[in-house]
C-alpha cells in the first residue's frame, strides 16, 4: 500500500491503510491537524532531518489504568513522601528534559524543536498535560507529558533524573485523572514492566471512539 503525502487540507487516510505503521508524510504540526490525528489513532514521530512522518502502528501498545503494575517498592517510595507531584506546573521544563535525557535505546532524540514548539502550543490551548515530580530540594526530578482527549491520555514521553521518578509521575497521572486508556504507542520494556501490552489497531480505534 502507498504511503500518503499530505497537503494543506486537514485530512488523513484511514489508519488501517498504514504501511509498516506509517500512514503519511508531510503536512504540519498545527493544533488542528494534531487533534485530528490523535482522534484517529495517528501520531507524529520523526527525526530532525526528515519530513513529518505520521504513524498508526498495528498492533498498538497500550496501558489500561486498572492494569497498572504499582510494585511494592514503588508504593514504598511514594509513601516516603520524599517527592511531590504537580500538574502543568512546568510543562516546558518537562518537555525540555524529555528532549535532553540520554536513553540507552536511542542515539538521539525525536523531540525536534518543531515538535517541542507544537506541543507547548497544545499545552497553551489546554490539550497537552504534564506531570512534574519534584524532590525535597524542589528540583525537577522526573515527569511525563502527553495529550489528553476525553478519558484517553496519549503518552508522548517521560524522563527520570532520579530512580523511578517517571513511574511516580505515571502513578500520579492514573490516581488523579479519570482515564480509561493510556496510549503508549509502541513497545518499550519500561512500559511493559508497568503493565502495558499490545492490542490490535481495530480494538484501539474502537476504544478511542468509546472514550474520547
Amino acid at each position: 500500500m502507498p504511503i500518503f503525502r499530505l497537503t494543506d487540507k486537514l485530512i488523513f487516510p484511514h489508519p488501517k491503510l498504514a504501511e509498516d505503521g506509517v500512514i503519511a508524510v508531510g503536512g504540519d504540526l498545527s493544533p488542528e491537524r494534531l487533534l485530528l490525528a490523535y482522534q484517529n489513532g495517528i501520531f507524529p514521530w520523526y527525526n530532525e532531518d526528515e519530513p513529518i512522518v505520521w504513524h498508526a502502528p498495528d498492533p498498538r501498545f497500550v496501558l489500561l489504568p486498572r492494569r497498572f503494575k504499582k510494585s511494592k517498592s514503588l508504593k514504598q517510595l511514594i509513601e516516603k513522601q520524599i517527592y511531590y507531584c504537580t500538574v502543568n506546573h512546568n510543562f516546558e521544563g518537562v518537555i525540555n528534559n524529555c528532549k535532553a535525557i540520554k536513553r540507552k535505546e536511542q542515539d538521539g532524540t525525536w523531540i525536534t524543536d518543531e515538535m517541542m514548539n507544537a506541543y507547548i502550543e497544545m499545552y497553551r490551548l489546554g490539550y497537552a498535560y504534564s506531570v512534574e515530580v519534584y524532590n525535597i530540594k524542589n528540583e525537577l526530578a522526573g515527569g511525563l507529558y502527553g495529550i489528553k482527549l476525553g478519558q484517553v491520555f496519549f503518552g508522548e514521553s517521560m524522563f527520570s533524573k532520579e530512580s523511578d521518578t517517571s513511574k511516580i509521575a505515571l502513578a500520579y497521572l492514573i490516581d488523579n485523572f479519570a482515564l480509561e486508556l493510556i496510549d503508549a504507542q509502541v513497545y518499550t520494556p519500561h512500559m511493559k514492566s508497568l503493565g502495558a501490552y499490545h492490542i490490535s489497531l481495530d480494538e484501539f480505534l474502537l476504544l478511542l471512539k468509546k472514550y474520547i
